[in-house]
């Protein structure tokens, strides 16, 4: 193993950053560190650079206990959120900067720096200064500075939180490429669940300084270990509703429960893609009004309400939307393809349900 988390924690006095956390990331993985602000994800991230020492547990490189190693031993590249780039330094001199620190020779210094600005796309700028740089173009002498020095393991801090919305997609593109061409060991944190899923091999979910899930992409979105990561991870809908007759109910919305006990709360989750919609009225069992169509590119998110005001969000291919013909004030008719029953944090969901086989058209033959 590359990188592993032995029961990790880190406590800042009585706060518990990170609690009895364990991964392992394999040689030339890109895995990413996800959560919400606070989760834990950035102090993992400094404990593997050494910039950080864990209050218990064990850190592995290439299989060697860390723990004790300084920053400087640990051969692994760090990359900062606000790029942490020297100001009075030229572009090639801040890419350098490491390798002075490791005394290479200038010929070699010199060498490393041209083959990484033609690497990352910044031949003709090592002379410049990074205020004459855009901030895709900082972000990407940052990373070369990382790897100037050859090493292991790349560690990335919310790498390009701090370009705009088309910057950070190139940049998005350039690392994978980059990733699969240098085949470096790569750790970056997000908060932003489609960078996650786009860019990583695989995903490490926290909370409060748990560890809720490791998975691939697909994985932890198809298969979410509990509520916490089937709401993060895109979009859930979410019902609270109470068993009458072995059947759970919310308005006039209906699910299968059987062995639920009577007067029993359930709640259930489904994401946007089960909900099934037609606008034929009659088509399926529930009606509601389509209130709100918002375009998201070869997507289309709608906003269904029924007649008792209960929203559910459905989405939809812009295709299909426009064989439909749907417009806003429309009364449609939807069903629920597939659900789960959910769980509170930290307990597992129950498995994914086919509606439509357990019910009929939902809610009938229950």
């Amino acid at each position: 193993m590359s990188i592993e988390l032995r029961d990790v924690s880190k406590r800042f006095g009585p706060v518990a950053a990170v609690d009895r956390v364990s991964f392992k990331v394999d040689d030339g993985e890109l895995v990413a560190l996800l959560g919400p602000s606070g989760g834990g994800k950035t102090t993992v991230l400094r404990m593997i650079a050494g910039l950080e020492d864990p209050t218990a547990g064990d850190i592995l490189v290439r299989g060697e206990r860390v723990n004790d190693v300084p920053v400087q031993r640990r051969n692994i590249g760090f990359v900062f959120q606000g790029y942490a780039l020297f100001k009075t330094m030229s572009v090639a001199d801040n890419i350098a900067f490491g390798l002075k620190i490791k005394k290479w020779p200038a010929g070699d210094r010199a060498a490393r720096v041209e083959e990484l600005l033609r690497l990352f796309g910044l031949e003709g700028l090592g002379r410049r200064f990074p205020h004459q740089l855009s901030g895709g173009q900082r972000q990407r002498v940052a990373i070369a500075r990382a790897l100037a020095p050859r090493p292991s393991v790349l560690l990335l801090d919310e790498p390009f939180g701090a370009v705009d919305a088309k910057i950070r997609q190139e940049l998005r593109d350039w690392l994978v490429r980059m990733h699969d061409e240098l085949s470096v060991t790569t750790v970056f944190v997000t908060h932003d669940q489609e960078e996650a899923m786009e860019v990583a091999s695989r995903i490490v979910i926290f909370s409060r300084g748990r560890l809720e899930q490791v998975g691939r992409p697909r994985v932890v979105y198809e298969e979410p270990a509990n509520e916490f990561v089937a709401r993060f991870i895109g979009v859930l809908n979410v019902l609270e509703l109470r068993v009458e007759g072995g059947v759970a109910r919310l308005d006039e919305l209906t699910f299968p429960a059987h062995g639920v006990p009577e007067g029993q709360g359930l709640r259930i989750g489904f994401r946007p893609y089960a909900v099934q919609v037609s606008r034929n009225p009659r088509e399926h069992r529930y009606r509601a009004t389509l209130r709100h169509v918002y375009f998201l590119g070869v997507l289309m998110r709608l906003e269904l309400e029924t007649p008792s005001g209960l929203v559910v969000r459905s989405r939809i291919t812009k295709d299909e939307f426009t064989r439909l013909g749907l417009a806003e004030g429309d009364v449609v008719s939807f069903q629920v393809r597939e659900y789960r029953v959910l769980a509170r944090d930290g307990e597992p969901l129950g498995p994914e349900v086919s509606a439509m086989h357990h019910a009929g058209t939902l809610g009938e033959g229950i």
